[in-house]
């Protein structure tokens, strides 16, 4: 079948390629891609970042999200029938989106939204799950909290705003200029145009960061948090708990050294930082499912290429030129 496979780790390490049919497994439900969204993990893991904690045979296809059909299932699939409209984000060593099929473990995948289209619902589970797992299950936040979301306009920071808003946050974002009325659309309360203001002298105690720019961004977030309050990175340092999260204890010494830095650095604020690498969760992705036809949450979309220039797709990511997600489609 017709895919995008990294044949080796680098800037140049995706062609396009004739890969085998995926093989599908008793627990495995096979879908026929309809599209797939490019994120910023592609190009992390296309390039090697993750080769060492996330172990990759090569030439393997890449791709985290996707929407599609129901072509066939495994022996022990329940729930699940050919002609169902799904979407997913495959676990970590079963990616596979940027191709025509993909087997998935029928843990990790949801009927898809009925309001939204494939190319829309194909934007959505890495991200949508981000700001679930991120706001839900490693800040707990309570209506009347305060959240600060960085990139607010992005594809991750745009779901972040939605999904605080809904949880009853005050939620605070940064953004270029042409995007504050976009952001103000999705729900942020108070908006920082990083183009004239700094973000660290007009906002204070915020319970609760979500950064996905990097170290500068992430040790200026720490000044704006209150006193227990809480920054998370997408980005890094990893911490000594993503080696727990990973499964492999032994590298708990390494990812202490890596963030020691950062934790130093909020510990003297009285503050608390993590690192959030999110995880595939079919039982969330229905969860959200429901937000979304519900309409309390929207995909927010830049512009579609077609599947056979997802090299393109890949390189309009990296220029910086995305405001919103990238989608290819079938």
């Amino acid at each position: 079948m017709r895919a995008f496979a990294v044949t080796h780790y680098g800037p140049d390490g995706l062609a396009a390629a004739d890969v085998p049919a995926p093989a599908t497994g008793p627990r495995d439900v096979l879908v026929d891609i309809r599209a797939a969204s490019i994120n910023p993990l592609d190009k992390m893991v296309r390039n090697g970042e993750f080769k060492q904690l996330i172990k990759y045979r090569r030439p393997f296809v890449l791709g985290h999200d996707l929407s599609g059909v129901v072509t066939g299932v495994g022996a022990d699939v329940r729930g699940f029938a050919m002609g169902d409209e799904v979407y997913a984000r495959p676990r970590d060593r079963r990616i596979g989106a940027f191709a025509e099929q993909i087997a998935i473990d029928v843990d990790d995948v949801a009927l898809k939204p009925t309001t939204l289209t494939f190319e829309e619902a194909a934007a959505v589970p890495l991200v949508a799950l981000a700001a679930w797992q991120a706001l839900v299950d490693v800040a707990a936040v309570q209506p009347g909290q305060k959240v600060l979301v960085h990139a607010g306009a992005g594809g991750l920071g745009s779901t972040v705003i939605q999904v605080a808003r809904h949880l009853g946050a005050h939620v605070a974002t940064t953004a270029h200029t042409k995007d504050v009325d976009k952001v103000r659309d999705l729900g942020a309360d108070e908006v920082v145009d990083y183009t004239q203001q700094d973000f660290t002298t007009v906002l204070s105690g915020y319970d609760v960061v979500v950064d996905s720019l990097g170290a500068d961004s992430l040790e200026r977030s720490l000044t704006v948090l209150a006193p227990g309050g809480l920054a998370i990175s997408v980005v890094g340092p990893p911490d000594p708990a993503f080696a727990a999260q990973l499964g492999q204890p032994l590298l708990k010494p390494v990812m202490a050294l890596l963030s020691r830095k950062v934790r130093r650095q909020a510990r003297r604020l009285g503050v608390r930082y993590s690192f959030f690498f999110m995880r595939a969760s079919g039982a969330q992705l229905t969860t959200l499912a429901a937000l979304y036809d519900a309409g309390i949450l929207r995909p927010v979309l830049d512009r579609t290429f077609p599947f056979d220039r997802t090299l393109d797709a890949m390189a309009y990511v990296e220029q910086g030129k995305a405001n919103g997600k990238i989608v290819v489609s079938r």
